[in-house]
């Protein structure tokens, strides 16, 4: 069984605090930036692929009765 996943805000505020720390390093820690940047790119490609899926299902609750499908305004609500 695989632990399961971190609230997307959360992910988005690690990736916020590793930009900023990388920003910020004067490069003393090569190994430490490397190790920072990985994660980086691994919570990054993790939050696209989350988004990928959550459009989908948006997607797929979008289609009407005949199998095409409506194109809504998320945020203006029509």
């Amino acid at each position: 069984m695989t632990d399961p996943l971190p609230p997307l805000a959360d992910e988005l505020r690690r990736l916020e605090e590793i930009v900023r720390r990388l920003e910020s390093d004067d490069g003393a820690d090569l190994d430490a930036a490397l190790g920072l940047f990985e994660e980086g790119v691994a919570r990054l490609r993790s939050a696209r692929e989350r988004l990928s899926e959550a459009e989908a299902r948006v997607r797929k609750v979008l289609e009407d009765a005949e199998g095409s499908l409506r194109m809504v305004d998320l945020e203006g609500g029509k």
